[in-house]
């Protein structure tokens, strides 16, 4: 196997360039922070991004535990790829993770400075710096599910020539994400306020007559909902019931990073629009 690794400081853009840079040598596999990276799916692994701690951080990048390093050894293996692409902070790390993994030494060294101007390699230690950004080189859809608790944004970016109709530009979709427990310290949302964004997002909801219940239900790795509302006469219940969620789970998820592991909607009354409440009656 052919064992390439890209080079840089901590918060200087390493896994935003990443999957342009594993395309452009048709380089299959991606070694990111603790993750096999295989597409635009993560194949096994842990990411460093979610420990508590810096040192916990980079133990898990590392591969210091060795059930996780098993884990991916044994997924690379399965794949049976060619080329590889490790990212670390020096070249001593990129070597010890090939070690880790049983891996040859990194044949191929690409330094950030390589790929990176100096002014974007700025702009990503200011944005890690004032906001402790961190990007995954995978589409968000694909790691949402694997970091509840983490504010997470989609990032798209086209690579390649200017020209519009040139066919060689790409589009390479990642992750943005923040860790609860970060440098810009520990974040979390009171319950009541959680039940009032999810009030005021369901009060929304064509059809939807009035409020009568919600109850977050907390976990460790997320949240649960259960509202109860009156739906107006005349409407298809089950649409109504079924777009209450769609709307709560995607203004909820996105606006809070939380992981939202189920919504339970229930009608409990049928109300007349007031249009309706003054016809007189047969």
């Amino acid at each position: 196997m052919q064992v390439f690794a890209l080079i840089g400081a901590s918060g200087t853009g390493k896994s935003h360039r990443a999957s342009y840079l594993a395309f452009k040598h048709n380089i299959p596999l991606i070694i990111d922070d603790g993750l096999l990276i295989h597409g635009s799916q993560v194949m096994a692994g842990k990411s460093a991004k979610r420990e508590a701690t810096k040192i916990g951080a980079v133990k898990r990048a590392i591969f210091h535990d060795d059930k996780h390093a098993s884990e991916v050894k044994a997924e690379i293996k399965r794949a049976g790829a060619d080329k590889i692409l490790i990212l670390g902070t020096s070249v001593k790390m990129a070597h010890r993770i090939a070690e880790r993994l049983t891996l040859p030494a990194p044949q191929k060294i690409i330094t950030i400075e390589e790929i990176a101007s100096p002014r974007a390699i700025n702009k990503a230690r200011e944005l890690r710096s004032k906001e402790n950004r961190h990007v995954i080189p995978i589409p968000t859809f694909a790691i949402k599910k694997d970091f509840p608790g983490y504010l997470i944004d989609p990032l798209r970016s086209f690579w390649g020539k200017n020209h519009r109709e040139d066919p060689k530009k790409v589009v390479i979709e990642r992750s943005i994400v923040r860790p609860i427990y970060s440098t810009l310290g520990r974040f979390y949302i009171a319950e009541h306020v959680i039940s009032e964004m999810v009030g005021f997002v369901t009060a929304k909801v064509p059809g939807v007559s009035r409020i009568r219940k919600i109850e977050v239900i907390s976990k460790p790795d997320g949240a649960s909902l259960e509202i109860e509302v009156n739906i107006y006469y005349r409407q298809n219940i089950p649409q109504v019931l079924q777009e209450v969620q769609r709307a709560v789970k995607e203004v909820i998820e996105h606006l809070t990073g939380f992981n939202l592991h189920s919504i339970q909607v229930t009608a409990r009354r049928i109300d007349l629009p007031a249009d309706l409440q003054d016809e007189p009656t047969a």
